[in-house]
């Protein structure tokens, strides 16, 4: 008998407050969910509880059946006996809180290998031990010592070690932004300097841990708005699966559990690829939640987007003709359905790049 999972993928306990409606991304995980399930959600989605519902019936999506309403991790106590999906195991924001404890005492070795590779340098480290290729980087313990330090490329990428979604990062064409830019940073942080990679593409390389090894799960194309990241495609032609394995492997060793990713840069040089490690992400990531739900429906090709509307509810858009339907293998499918309530969605747009642009032009229209 499949084991019952419950699963809290609600994000405030590590991502940046600036981000418009991220108290409500808990229901993205609903379509990778199953019918004996259980799923936390914020209780601000409850009003969005039977559109979204009715929405993945239609296109004969799973889906669990038990919704809590409440993402304290405190909730977790109360189901013991159901294995536990987290976005990420542990308290990115609130280390020593009473949810930092739970981690620690749920599994110590998990929570351990998270909490290492979230660092960037720590990952640079790694994969310098293990032959990973990476952009020159250099790592340092404190501002001061980048400020003695004379020989760094341009244009580079200033990064705290540890940056909460993205926080704190600057992209610094010469010396006088690099300078500018260390006045925004605290004395005694860890930071590195990364040599700005002109890259092709940029790759998300999801792994999963199943219960003997590290499996590829899916390599997918990040979708750019000029620098902001705005989805992801699948298939990619990039599979460079070979030389993150090391990491991935690694990572298994030493207790990681689930889902987690690496973002690898791309660079086209004389017909060839030259592929770079830039971070990993020990958690849940964006294309994850299309990623899962494609899967589940066997979708051979997609994108996942994210959108504007001018609706703030489910059920004042009209999807009819859209939506996905399993003998065609086309249409949308709402993965991040919450952020409505403030006027964000994200979908899953199936079929061919030309079916996918054509699905996305009617979407607008109707949003």
């Amino acid at each position: 008998m499949t084991q019952m999972r419950i699963f809290n993928h609600d994000i405030m306990h590590c991502t940046h407050d600036a981000v418009v409606g991220n108290y409500l991304y808990s229901g993205r995980v609903l379509g990778m969910s199953e019918p004996q399930d259980y799923i936390q959600l914020h209780p601000d989605l409850q009003s969005q509880w039977e559109a979204i519902t009715q929405h993945y019936q239609s296109i004969g999506l799973s889906h669990s059946y038990n919704p809590i309403w409440d993402v304290s991790f405190q909730k977790l106590r109360e189901y013991s006996d159901c294995e536990v999906s987290v976005f990420i195991f542990g308290d990115a924001i609130h280390q020593g809180s009473s949810d930092d404890d739970w981690f620690r005492n749920h599994n110590q070795d998990w929570l351990d290998v998270v909490e290492f590779i979230n660092s960037k340098n720590n990952f640079i480290r790694l994969a310098q031990n293990l032959a990973v290729t990476i952009p020159q980087t250099i790592c340092f313990e404190t501002k001061a010592e980048l400020e003695k330090s004379l020989d760094l490329p341009y244009p580079c990428y200033l990064k705290p070690a540890v940056s909460v979604d993205g926080a704190g990062i600057s992209r610094c064409e010469n010396q006088q932004e690099l300078q500018a830019a260390l006045t925004d940073m605290a004395e005694n942080v860890p930071i590195q300097v990364q040599q700005e990679v002109i890259a092709d593409k940029f790759l998300n390389l999801q792994y999963q841990v199943t219960e003997n090894a590290v499996e590829p799960l899916a390599a997918t194309e990040q979708i750019l708005d000029g620098f902001a990241h705005n989805g992801n495609r699948y298939p990619t032609v990039h599979k460079p699966w070979e030389m993150v394995q090391p990491m991935a492997q690694w990572m298994k060793e030493k207790g990681m559990k689930g889902i987690f990713a690496f973002d690898v840069a791309a660079v086209e040089s004389d017909n060839n690829y030259q592929y770079y490690a830039i971070e990993c992400n020990p958690r849940f990531n964006g294309a994850s939640y299309p990623t899962g739900i494609a899967k589940k429906l066997n979708i051979a090709s997609w994108a996942s987007e994210n959108f504007d509307t001018q609706y703030t509810a489910l059920d004042q858009i009209n999807l009819d003709g859209l939506e996905f339907d399993q003998k065609t293998g086309t249409g949308v499918i709402l993965v991040n359905w919450g952020s409505v309530l403030v006027g964000k969605l994200s979908f899953l747009l199936a079929g061919s790049i030309e079916k996918q642009n054509e699905l996305k032009t009617l979407l607008k229209e109707r949003l």
